[in-house]
């Protein structure tokens, strides 16, 4: 081996050891090579190539380094519990509104095969090497957001301490069943010294659908020794919890934004996401009845008939075998995948609803449900047609079944 060599070699593993020494700070996880060392106090998850994930005992600092030995066609995350602290947005519209979110990641649970934030890893870590605690809120935000939008979540003006006590539950629920994370610390704090009111006005004047904010890093500043009063108490920042706070994330990339990459990762999350969403709807404790029985029923014949749907999805650039489709319909094609899963991140929202509901709003969720199966049904049909049109090969029905009235 020549000197060069040695010496790439050297600094390739320099950084590498750079990279892994975020993890805990500002970044959440990262990819592991085949025999690489799990770094001290950081969990292993490895990934089989059919979305199966099984996690390795934390290796503490004290404890001699293991190497890391995945079998054939498997990947590998390493990531560190936390604590972290981010900043999230929960209005669009208000920026400098923002939440201060300290969360870690949840203990193996040992009543599911498979615990929920290694299937997020597995579903949406996406290619790159590392997945920052930036990135992670960016979609806690997203998530946020549309539980607000949709009325699952309430956060009104004033928030009286009941319903900050109701939302402050709904939220670590929404967490925990999304993203498989549990919240520590939430409070409301101004951000208006990081939001760039400017640009926004900008973004207004040219039009765009929606509001844009770039972020500029927070600038340090002091923390007060004693607050004077509660209110000041209430909008003070925390201190670090060994964790740089991330400043507010801005949005995903949206829905118009169609390739074949995004058609393959949509794909992807609708292949493993829907059998753990079915699993835990069925898990689902419902008030006693006849009807409300045939009504979960159904709609677990429906998810499990979409996840059948979904392992059979034509090629997104053939029509037929030797078949090649326009550029446009395959971006129409994608366009439907991606809306099946914005239907995906509703259920999830919808379950962590259900499993803090009365019985009296039961029937109410569960035809939101119905609502929402039914939004997934159609976009999985459009992005099964090859073709247009009602009567277009392919776009025939397959989720319809017999309708069931409750016996009296």
């Amino acid at each position: 081996m020549s000197l060069l060599q040695r010496l790439r070699r050297g600094r390739a593993a320099h950084d590498d050891q750079d990279a892994l020494a975020q993890l805990g700070q500002d970044v959440l996880a990262r990819r592991l090579v085949n025999g690489g060392v799990v770094p001290p106090d950081c969990t292993a998850v490895i990934l089989g190539e059919n979305g199966q994930a099984r996690r390795l005992p934390e290796f503490r600092a004290s404890v001699t380094a293991q190497r890391l030995v995945c079998g054939e066609k498997e990947s590998a995350w390493c990531f560190h519990p936390g604590p972290y602290s981010a900043d999230l947005a929960p209005f669009a519209l208000a920026p400098e509104l923002g939440l201060r979110l300290g969360f870690v990641v949840d203990a193996p649970d040992p009543r599911v095969s498979q615990q929920r934030f290694d299937l997020f890893l597995s579903s949406e870590g996406g290619p790159g090497e590392s997945l920052s605690v930036q990135a992670f809120a960016a979609a806690v935000q997203d998530s946020l957001r549309l539980a607000l939008a949709q009325g699952r979540l309430d956060l009104p003006p004033c928030t009286s301490a009941q319903e900050w006590t109701a939302f402050r539950a709904g939220l670590n629920e929404l967490l925990y069943t999304r993203f498989g994370i549990t919240v520590e610390d939430c409070m409301p704090v101004d951000l208006g010294g990081s939001i760039d009111f400017a640009a926004i006005l900008r973004a207004r004047a040219k039009g765009d659908a929606a509001p844009i904010h770039e972020p500029q890093p927070e600038p340090a500043r002091k923390e007060p020794a004693a607050p004077a009063d509660p209110v000041s108490a209430a909008s003070a920042a925390p201190r670090a919890m060994s964790a740089v706070s991330a400043a507010i994330p801005p949005p995903r990339a949206p829905a118009e934004v169609r390739s074949a990459d995004d058609d393959a990762a949509a794909l992807r999350r609708l292949f493993l996401e829907l059998p753990a969403l079915s699993g835990s709807l069925r898990m689902l404790d419902l008030p006693q009845g006849q009807g409300l029985f045939l009504v979960h029923q159904g709609l677990l014949q429906r998810l499990a008939l979409l996840a059948l749907d979904v392992n059979t999805m034509p090629a997104l650039a053939l029509a037929a075998p030797g078949q090649h489709l326009p550029a446009a319909r395959q971006r129409h094609r994608s366009g439907s995948t991606l809306q099946a899963v914005a239907a995906l991140d509703e259920a999830w929202g919808l379950l962590a609803r259900l499993k803090l509901a009365a019985a009296d709003a039961m029937p109410a969720l569960l035809d939101d449900a119905d609502r929402i199966l039914a939004n997934m049904e159609l976009s999985l049909e459009r992005r099964r047609a090859a073709h247009e049109g009602q009567e277009a090969p392919g776009a025939a029905s397959v989720y319809e079944l017999p309708r069931i009235e409750p016996s009296l």
